[in-house]
């Protein structure tokens, strides 16, 4: 019984684990995003459509501070961002709770989104040189299991904080994790290639992502997936407020539960699925349609069960259709600088911050959640088309 426990984990290097307890701590301390529409909306008490105009920074900053980290990130190497980047947004949050007004309130998001994010394709290259091709898979999965462990840990932690404490007392806790995370980068970990930028000239780039049309496709594809996720941390939590009468400590576990059944059956369903070869981009199409369900499902009633059987479909969809993504898009960046590629995929999710909580709060506000849920779950639709319009297109090349 305790070697299947343990086979999964089996062979991935040490840098790699370091990685991941990084990535841990730095999400264990990320309790402030999920509870940002609520803490502007009940705190600082802003309107729907003025808080999705604030998340719209947010997504900006992340574009910006993504395309930068991947620009850096080929030039400068990983490590040195993935530090820089953890020192900036930990000062970035203790900052933020001092700043109140709309204006002041947009810049200071932008600006931690932008520091934040430039950590995205920092780490998934990083993940690239410390891991194998025989376990890239599973890499990017204890890279996620941390996230989600941490994603676990936060909201239940956020909202005791919120109820006991304060709203300002996540800022504090966020920032000081933060920092703890780039000293640990900074003890444990190294940048294996000495001269990114060396490296890059004597190599040829044969493709540029923006000209790979498969690649685009994906892509958004990806965008689609994640301009509807982004709705579990803006419309969905204060859906569950308002119309489901949840207190932000109930939402914190509930958001917790999902981060916990990834982090107790993500490595071991991603182990069997690469042991059984399956196409990796047909199980990314199941996890994305199980996403959408779990949109249509929340229509059904106001009662609170609905929202935990929602958040399992979500989980699911998740657990199947997130690992697999990132590792195609691994693959794909061999195609050319791996730091552009991954930037690429990390502003699939940039631009859907900034489209997908302003967009959810205006229909939300205007219509109402119902069809703002039957909106996301029809997207979620199409991207299963165009995922499958690819995976057609990747076998014929095979």
């Amino acid at each position: 019984m305790l070697t299947k426990i343990v086979a999964p984990y089996k062979g991935l290097s040490k840098e790699v684990w370091f990685l991941a307890l990084t990535t841990l701590i730095n999400r264990a301390g990320a309790m402030v995003i999920p509870f940002l529409s609520l803490y502007l909306n009940k705190y600082l008490d802003y309107s729907l459509s003025q808080i999705g105009w604030i998340m719209t920074f947010y997504g900006f900053g992340s574009v910006v501070g993504v395309y930068f980290g991947g620009k850096l990130t080929d030039k400068i190497g990983y490590y040195k961002v993935m530090y820089s980047s953890l020192i900036l947004t930990g000062i970035a949050f203790i900052g933020l709770q001092f700043v109140t007004t709309f204006t002041s309130l947009g810049i200071g998001i932008f600006i931690l989104s932008m520091v934040a994010d430039a950590f995205r394709p920092a780490i998934w290259v990083a993940l690239a040189d410390y891991s194998s091709e025989e376990n890239r898979t599973r890499s990017v999965t204890l890279i996620r299991l941390a996230i989600n462990l941490g994603f676990s840990m936060g909201p239940a932690i956020g909202g005791f904080i919120i109820a006991h404490i304060s709203y300002q007392g996540l800022f504090w806790v966020d920032g000081i994790t933060c920092l703890l995370a780039s000293v640990i980068i900074l003890k444990y970990l190294s940048q294996k290639v000495s001269s990114p930028s060396k490296k890059n000239k004597e190599q040829k780039i044969k493709l540029s992502p923006y000209k790979d049309k498969q690649y685009m496709i994906f892509w958004f594809a990806m965008f689609l997936v994640g301009f509807t996720f982004m709705q579990y941390f803006s419309t969905v939590p204060l859906f569950y407020s308002q119309n489901m009468q949840m207190t932000e400590q109930q939402i914190g576990l509930l958001l917790a539960t999902n981060g916990l059944i990834i982090f107790l059956l993500e490595m071991p369903v991603v182990h069997n699925l690469e042991k059984s070869k399956i196409n990796g981009l047909r199980i990314v199409i199941i996890g994305v349609f199980l996403i959408a369900v779990s949109f249509f499902i929340l229509n059904i009633s106001n009662w609170i069960g609905i929202a935990i059987i929602g958040i399992l479909f979500m989980t699911f969809g998740e657990i199947l259709g997130f690992p697999f993504s990132n590792s195609y898009a691994l693959d794909r960046a061999k195609k050319g600088n791996p730091g552009e590629y991954m930037a690429m995929y990390s502003m699939s999710f940039s631009f859907a911050h900034i489209l997908g909580p302003n967009m959810g709060m205006h229909i939300s506000e205007k219509y109402g959640f119902s069809m703002t849920f039957y909106l996301m779950g029809t997207l979620l639709l199409i991207s299963c088309l165009l995922l499958f319009w690819l995976k057609r297109k990747v076998l014929a090349e095979v």
